[in-house]
């Protein structure tokens, strides 16, 4: 074990570390630059927990209703070999429906390397024919671990290439679906067009092999009908392996760690707490939706400019404290040097906001 990993371990406490996923990659490199949250997932620490053993319980996730629908979905689509989802993909990506593909399923035992092992025979396997992989084992990079990804997916080879399919159980209704899942939707299975594409690579396949185009079934209006849409993830691509080459490696994030610090779920609240306050946090608005620690570091950012989100954030030039933002503006207090320009727009927008609420300017 290494020194790195000897120190995640210590930081988690004596329980097993939970793993990364789709979810967990899309939301650590959509705010690359909260170092709580980087260490807190490299360590495989369990955040839903330990929101709720700080008093900060997380808001959001399914419901076991919804859970429930999702596996039945899920399973209903798969029946019988894939012949169903087999049939919605080809006809989505207007190729003919073969008239058999080979069904694999790469799940099962809980042995990694042994699961990867088979996932990487079976993907890399020169077939020509029709082919369903589900549950592949891939892996990708993340601030310098090797992480491994378990999808609830299946890579579906047609003509000559794979599409990565992913089974929602959001309903699509009149055509429309929410925007805000299948938003979530495509950035997670940018994850995983990438893990494809990186074990592909290793056996010298070019990235065109697995298409850009991600195959999303869901079900129909308020049934369980399912219906096969296409997201094109170029952009949702293009940004995870920007932000994963920004990502600062473990190593070098554990550097300013304080050698006390611990996230050991049987540790004193208060002493939880005490320690998450020391690793610096990158709080924004948007991880209501994807950290379950965001309701604690809201209620630590309250009265500080991040709490109002990263454009309001970036456009006071670094300005920290909202009473810091109010007394610039009403010209209480002399701007430093590098506030000037920031200082300049809030005593314009405060003569604006003046002018509205009396009628114009005198």
């Amino acid at each position: 074990m290494t020194s790195s990993a000897r120190r995640l371990a210590e930081i988690r406490g004596g329980v097993p570390p939970r793993r990364h996923n789709a979810r967990t990659v899309a939301a650590l490199t959509g705010n690359p630059g909260c170092t709580r949250r980087a260490v807190l997932d490299s360590a495989g620490v369990d955040k839903p927990k330990l929101a709720e053993r700080i008093g900060f319980p997380a808001r959001f996730g399914q419901s076991r209703f919804a859970i429930t629908r999702g596996n039945a979905f899920e399973a209903q689509v798969k029946a019988d070999g894939g012949a169903e989802l087999l049939r919605l993909v080809a006809e989505r990506l207007g190729v003919p429906v073969p008239a058999e593909a080979s069904w694999t399923d790469l799940g099962g035992a809980d042995d990694l390397p042994d699961r990867h092992e088979r996932s990487r025979a079976a993907l890399t396997d020169p077939g020509e024919g029709a082919a369903l992989f589900d549950h592949p084992l891939l892996g990708l990079d993340v601030a310098g671990q090797r992480v491994h990804l378990e999808p609830d997916l299946v890579a579906a080879r047609l003509a000559g290439r794979f599409h990565v399919v992913e089974v929602k159980s959001f309903p699509v209704v009149d055509g429309q679906a929410d925007p805000a899942k299948v938003s979530a939707a495509a950035v997670q299975s940018a994850v995983y067009v990438l893990a494809l594409r990186e074990l592909l690579a290793a056996e010298g396949h070019g990235p065109e092999l697995v298409s850009h185009e991600v195959v999303l079934v869901c079900p129909r209006d308020f049934g369980n009908r399912p219906v096969a849409s296409l997201l094109d993830v170029r952009k949702q691509l293009l940004a995870l392996r920007r932000q994963l080459d920004r990502m600062a490696r473990i190593e070098a994030l554990l550097a300013d760690v304080p050698a006390e610090f611990t996230a050991d779920l049987d540790a004193d609240p208060g002493t939880l707490v005490a320690a998450l306050s020391r690793v610096e946090a990158r709080y924004a608005p948007e991880c209501l939706a994807a950290c379950e620690l965001a309701y604690f570091c809201r209620h630590e950012a309250r009265g500080h400019t991040s709490a109002l989100g990263r454009p309001v954030r970036e456009a006071l030039g670094g300005i920290v404290e909202v009473a810091e933002v109010l007394a610039l503006a009403a010209g209480e207090r002399a701007p430093d040097p590098e506030q000037g320009e920031a200082a300049a727009l809030l005593r314009a927008a405060a003569r604006l906001r003046a002018d509205a609420l009396t009628g114009g300017p005198a």
